[in-house]
């Protein structure tokens, strides 16, 4: 078992990136197809995030603390109107948003690895 780090240090003994599952490539995508659409949500580093999502790019250790940390400050948004299915707005900014990032599969992802390695 991996001795405990400091919340920002990389476990020596975890790789230095991590492979976004299909799911958390999946709403990175949709994130910026809805963005295309609607013209609104996310900031330009949120639409970078989505793009190496997508494409399947390695996280970071590093990225995924960042991940987790923008995960962790936006789950309010999903209470928003328009943050689902069938309301006024949908998908609102903050959802938009949120997909960029990975999605709901993106912060069960992150958060996992949090978990085992933290």
């Amino acid at each position: 078992m991996p001795a405990k780090q400091k919340r920002n240090q990389r476990p020596a003994s975890v790789e230095n990136s991590h492979l976004p599952p299909a799911a958390v490539r999946a709403a990175a995508a949709r994130g910026l197809r809805w963005r295309r659409e609607t013209g609104r949500g996310g900031t330009a580093v949120g639409v970078a995030r989505a793009r190496d999502l997508s494409n399947g790019r390695p996280v970071s250790w590093e990225t995924v603390l960042r991940m987790h940390s923008f995960f962790s400050r936006h789950q309010i948004d999903l209470i928003a109107e328009g943050a689902s299915p069938g309301e006024r707005g949908y998908p609102s900014p903050g959802r938009v948003a949120w997909e960029l990032w990975g999605g709901e599969a993106g912060f069960r992802w992150v958060s996992a690895l949090r978990r085992r390695y933290q």
